[in-house]
C-alpha cells in the first residue's frame, strides 16, 4: 500500500534542549534539507539521521527544512519528536 505524500504546511517544533532530548524544527521548503547539530554527532550522527529519514519516509514527507539540535537523545525519542513535529506542521492541527 502506497502512502500519500504529506506536505509540511507551516513551521512547527517538538522537543526541548534538555539533556537526553532534542529540539526539532520543521518548516515548508521546496526540497528536503536536514541540519543536525549534536553533542554526539561524530559518534552517532549517522544513526540520528537514519532514524529521522526513516520517519520522514514512513510519514510521506519529501520536502521540508529541518533543523535538529540534539543533546544526546535516544532513538525512540528522536522518532517520537520527529513524528510530533510533522503532526504539528499540518494545517488540520
Amino acid at each position: 500500500m502506497e502512502r500519500k505524500e504529506r506536505v509540511i504546511s507551516k513551521a512547527a517544533k517538538a522537543g526541548s534542549l534538555e539533556s537526553n532530548d532534542l529540539m526539532i524544527m520543521i518548516e515548508p521548503s521546496d526540497k528536503l534539507d536536514i541540519t543536525l547539530n549534536s553533542v554526539v554527532k561524530e559518534q552517532y550522527g549517522d544513526m540520528i539521521l537514519k532514524a529521522v529519514n526513516e520517519v520522514l519516509e514512513d510519514e510521506g514527507v519529501t520536502k521540508a527544512n529541518i533543523v535538529i539540535d540534539d543533546k544526546g537523545a535516544l532513538d525512540f525519542t528522536i522518532r517520537a519528536r520527529m513524528r510530533t513535529a510533522i503532526e504539528r506542521s499540518q494545517n488540520e492541527l
